[in-house]
């Protein structure tokens, strides 16, 4: 059963990491009055950011499986946040580029990677 789900995710990691990629550019875009989330939390925002992007570069490091090279993956992911943060600005009434998202996306950024070299060590220690 491992063995099935192992080769479920690798034929698909990529077509994972593009949805990721597309659902966090409509999320970053859509009006926020129409995405409810009943939580009052301070900073809730900030989290979602951060969330949001660590699973976004895990999703690519795994599809790309390429840890040695991972400013291929880390930087352009980066630039991503900032594109999405201008494109608020630009494409939208409702929202603004706000430096402190940028921040909480780079947050997530590092913590994916963390995670990842976590999950990296693990497997090549078991190989």
């Amino acid at each position: 059963m491992q063995k099935h789900i192992k080769s479920l995710l690798e034929r698909n990691a990529y077509v994972i990491a593009v949805f990721i990629t597309l659902a966090i550019a409509y999320l970053s875009l859509a009006n926020p009055n129409t995405i409810a989330i009943p939580i009052k939390v301070k900073n809730l925002d900030k989290l979602l950011h951060a969330s949001a992007y660590t699973v976004l570069t895990l999703s690519w490091l795994f599809a790309l499986r390429n840890f040695k090279r991972y400013q291929l993956v880390i930087i352009p992911i980066f630039l991503y946040g900032i594109l999405m943060e201008f494109l608020q600005e630009w494409l939208t009434t409702n929202r603004e580029k706000d430096i402190f998202d940028v921040l909480a996306n780079s947050t997530g950024i590092l913590l994916g990677m963390l995670i990842f070299t976590r999950i990296y060590k693990v497997v090549q220690k078991k190989l």
